[in-house]
């Protein structure tokens, strides 16, 4: 993975979109790593897996609670504001 500092990617901006459309590029400012750009193909990759894998994780959880005994008007009054 290329690195770029800030001041590089400002000044190279060009140059920079181009390399991040072929692999992640990292952004560094004072020595740190602040960012990372990759191509708009890569972030849309991305968001969907990780959505996909919300959703595994949501319907994990829905089918442990129903096994567990957990029914909608359960959930209501444990979410229930008491205050």
């Amino acid at each position: 993975m290329k690195t770029y500092t800030a001041n590089e990617a400002k000044t190279r901006f060009g140059e920079f979109i181009d390399e991040a459309q072929r692999e992640p590029v990292r952004v560094l400012r004072h020595d740190r790593v602040v960012g990372v750009m990759v191509s708009a193909q890569d972030y849309e990759a991305m968001r969907a897996f990780y959505a996909d894998r919300l959703g595994q994780t949501m319907n994990r959880t829905a089918e442990q609670a129903a096994s567990a005994g957990l029914t909608a008007k359960t959930l209501d009054t444990l979410l229930a504001d008491e205050s």
